[in-house]
């Protein structure tokens, strides 16, 4: 018996056979108009949380193609943006952007201690201009950055599960009663 990888979930097709795949390893196809609606990069984040949803949350180690789609597709609907859809009177989300990576000086390789009270300090600031959506962006250059890495370690990750963890609580005792999504990439 061949022990499947953490990072995989095994797809279960319709015709019996199971298949391991990553989140890395999913690629999502879309045909006709729906095709035109969703940006490649914006499809494969979709299909990660997905991915995230049945592996993690749901402790899943497989699940069918068609359950999977079927999930995916939902999620999907929810961010569906069409003319016909979308009044003309409503005016688009506001989004509020950050770079991480900014918040990282030179002096500050390997010194979260001043990292983080940036961060609150920067999320705080955002979330006065009343978003809808917080987008903390350039996530992999700032860890890399802080830790003083050339490349990608389990170090790494540590950090980058820390500060999204940070962000996620600042957010949740920050954001009172202000209806906001949080996107960290």
């Amino acid at each position: 018996m061949i022990i499947l990888a953490n990072d995989c979930l095994v797809f279960h097709t319709a015709s019996g056979e199971g298949i391991p795949y990553s989140a890395e390893m999913i690629s999502v196809e879309l045909m006709g108009e729906t095709a035109a609606l969703f940006d490649p990069e914006f499809l494969q984040h979709a299909a990660a949380a997905v991915f995230h949803y049945f592996k993690h949350d749901l402790e899943r180690e497989s699940v069918s193609v068609a359950e999977f789609s079927l999930a995916l597709e939902k999620v999907l609907r929810g961010f569906q943006l069409s003319e016909q859809e979308a009044p003309t009177d409503e005016p688009a989300p506001r989004i509020v952007r950050s770079d991480l990576s900014r918040l990282v000086t030179d002096t500050d390789t390997g010194c979260e201690l001043f990292f983080f009270p940036k961060l609150r300090d920067e999320l705080r600031n955002q979330l006065q201009q009343s978003p809808q959506m917080l987008c903390f962006q350039g996530l992999r250059p700032c860890v890399k950055r802080l830790v003083g890495a050339q490349r990608w370690s389990g170090r790494c990750q540590q950090v980058q599960d820390q500060i999204v963890e940070f962000l996620r609580t600042c957010m949740s005792k920050e954001n009172q009663g202000i209806s906001c999504a949080l996107v960290v990439k």
